[in-house]
């Protein structure tokens, strides 16, 4: 890309609970296939390796996915592969990975990517992230890419919209500087979000020269830089495990939107180098059931059989979602329905309540005791 060194990372920490049965610690969200006969992290890479080389992709993960995410990343250096000690969300381990970079090659463009989410068109998304690579090597910028929100939704962040730039060429990326980020809104004001026009979904997408983050880190989250660097100077050594250990735990639990971006945003809109590229590529989040449903769906209505099944029988019965592999499924007169069976659990809910599927899985472990279900 024009001789700008670019740098992936992607994050594959979270637990995945709202995907519980199928779920688990061991095997979370990003580690399934839930779209196909890849796994969510490996189309994750797949779509990357267009723009970026293996050698220069990193993955941030936990202990307890480190093992499957090395088997099913074996382009990648094992070295490359770094697992949190303790979870501690979005805004370490983005940190951690700048500093890290920096201290290589400042210039380096890092990209923040999610592991778990679907891109049906590829072409596109090279495209976006080629010029969001571009724009962010140009100084101190700061890339989010927003998604085009298609449905009123409050399960999002938003970001609101200011200033459209004038592109130099009639088919380049359009680029927005962005205003402010708002946090997951009430239904009315997401209402009015989708009605103002200059709204998208903040996707968690994000790109930016190793060292603005680094300094921007210096700058927003100063109680946060001494520990990433103390970990820092010990990569590479003997030591760094022990670490790691030690100093990552120290880290504010908090994401890189609190963090970083919101505090940035205040700037305002000419100051904060901020800038919003279209997430215009066919992005899904795959956040729970029911938008699992939606994406293997062909309507709002259509009965979706997902997995291996002995078949499927219905009588009136309309926007179910069911996962029983091996078995004959029958449905008579329920509509919009979530069944998920696993060997060990058996999961009913409804579609509209699929985003409360991690409640479901605090009291079973903290509330039941049930660790070998977690």
């Amino acid at each position: 890309m024009d001789g700008v060194r670019f740098a992936p990372v992607i994050l594959a920490g979270g637990s995945g609970t709202r995907f519980w049965p199928r779920s688990r610690r061991t095997r979370a969200k990003q580690v399934l296939a839930l779209d196909g006969s890849e796994t969510m992290i490996q189309q994750t890479l797949d779509r990357l390796l267009p723009v970026s080389k293996a050698e220069d992709v990193w993955v941030v993960t936990n202990l307890w996915l480190e093992k499957t995410v090395c088997e099913q990343m074996p382009q990648l250096a094992a070295d490359h592969i770094l697992s949190e000690p303790r979870p501690r969300n979005t805004a370490p381990a983005c940190a951690l990975m700048a500093f890290l970079l920096e201290k290589s090659d400042p210039e380096i463009v890092m990209g923040v990517f999610p592991s778990d989410h679907v891109v049906t068109n590829k072409a596109r998304f090279a495209k976006v992230i080629e010029a969001g690579v571009r724009l962010a090597a140009a100084g101190e910028n700061i890339v989010v890419l927003g998604v085009p929100p298609t449905r009123i939704e409050t399960g999002y962040g938003y970001v609101e919209q200011g200033q459209e730039l004038t592109p130099e060429a009639e088919d380049a990326v359009p680029v927005r500087r962005v205003r402010r980020f708002r946090e997951k809104p009430d239904y009315t004001t997401a209402e009015k979000f989708i009605a103002a026009g200059n709204f998208s979904w903040n996707g968690g997408i994000f790109l930016w020269r190793a060292q603005t983050l680094a300094n921007a880190v210096r700058e927003h989250a100063p109680e946060m830089a001494p520990i990433l660097e103390t970990i820092v100077a010990a990569h590479g050594t003997p030591e760094f495990d022990r670490v790691f250990a030690e100093e990552y735990p120290k880290c504010e639990n908090i994401s890189v939107d609190y963090a970083i971006l919101e505090p940035r945003s205040l700037k305002g809109e000419a100051r904060s180098g901020i800038f919003c590229l279209p997430a215009d590529f066919g992005w899904n989040d795959l956040g729970s059931w029911a938008s699992l449903h939606e994406h293997l769906g062909s309507s709002h209505d259509e009965n979706v059989l997902d997995g291996p099944t002995n078949g499927l029988a219905v009588i009136q019965s309309k926007g179910n979602y069911v996962y029983a592999p091996g078995k004959m499924v029958a449905l008579l007169g329920v509509d919009g329905l979530v069944v998920v069976e696993t060997p060990d659990a058996l999961l009913i809910t409804t579609r509209d309540r699929s985003q409360d599927v991690s409640k479901i899985v605090k009291l079973v472990h903290e509330g039941m005791g049930r660790e070998e279900l977690i």
